[in-house]
């Protein structure tokens, strides 16, 4: 679980959307073992997924998805995916749009890297928040399948 927002790495913000996000992971059953904060910074931003991607199925992180200069989730991202699964963005984008048109901004993707599913949600709690809503219920086949686990149930 990774927070990437500059006010938040230094302070002068109080994370929400994290904890936020890590409380709906945990709800769903997943075990949010590493939580970090960090500036928008892309190597910043790439160093942790790669890191978290050693240890981890699944990887999230909340922020720097948007139009702004200084977002840079998205690039940062795709530089270490070996592949993206667009149906994930487009599933959150879809369910955003559907309660503000403001959804259609959001440059959240998700991707691979090694076994390891790498999700990107908006920095706000609400967006974050919808965003994860809308693709809880296939990430838990997501990553069986990068397991190896290919049989259907």
């Amino acid at each position: 679980m990774l927070t990437v927002s500059d006010r938040a790495a230094a302070g002068r913000m109080a994370d929400e959307s994290g904890p936020a996000v890590r409380e709906l992971l945990a709800a769903a059953g997943f075990e949010v073992s590493r939580i970090g904060v960090v500036p928008d910074d892309a190597k910043g931003i790439a160093e942790f997924l790669v890191e978290g991607s050693r240890e981890h199925d699944l990887v999230v992180t909340t922020g720097g998805t948007g139009l702004g200069p200084r977002d840079v989730t998205p690039e940062a991202t795709r530089g270490v995916l070996e592949y993206e699964v667009p149906g994930l963005g487009e599933l959150m984008r879809s369910a955003g749009f559907a309660k503000t048109p403001l959804a259609a901004l959001s440059r959240s993707l998700a991707g691979v890297r090694g076994k390891t599913l790498i999700v990107n949600l908006p920095g706000s709690v609400k967006g974050a928040s919808e965003s994860l809503e809308a693709v809880l219920p296939v990430l838990g086949h997501a990553i069986r399948l990068l397991r190896g686990e290919t049989e259907h149930r």
